[in-house]
């Protein structure tokens, strides 16, 4: 298991490559990244992310050892950014490697729910209208649900 939270862009190709080389006890991998968005409108310039460092860590570290131990995987990985990113750079990423595919689907879900609604960090966009920090939706709430 490994868990990134750095300022620097990711390759995520080289990460993905990786992860899945050399696993052949498992049958399945799976990844997402996450992308900065324009915004609704278009307008977003760019996203600024904060942290607390250990506390965000740990944070990332406990998930990622209960989708472990809950899906049975053989390994994870989460890689998430903080500073300043602009519409297209990768914020985050998420690799499951399970010995059968719905256990890798789904971990993979869990984690991205988690990094979505409960992770400590804090988006705050800048655009033409001057900058806002981003709100928690009820949607992302509501998908933690299922879990």
């Amino acid at each position: 298991m490994r868990i990134v939270v750095q300022e620097t862009p990711f390759d995520f190709a080289a990460e993905a490559d990786a992860f899945a080389r050399g696993r052949d006890d498992l049958g399945a991998v799976v990844t997402f990244t996450g992308v900065v968005r324009a915004g609704d409108g278009g307008d977003l310039s760019v996203m600024e992310i904060e942290h607390y460092p250990g506390m965000t860590q740990k944070a990332l570290e406990e998930i990622a050892g209960q989708a472990v131990a809950r899906w049975s995987l053989g390994d994870a990985l989460v890689i998430h950014r903080y500073g300043r990113l602009a519409p297209g750079e990768r914020i985050m990423m998420v690799a499951t490697a399970a010995r059968h595919r719905k256990d890798a689907f789904e971990a993979a879900e869990f984690l991205m729910d988690y990094l979505k609604s409960r992770a400590p960090f804090w988006k705050k966009e800048f655009g033409a209208q001057g900058a806002s920090w981003v709100a928690a939706k009820d949607e992302d709430e509501d998908a933690l649900t299922r879990w």
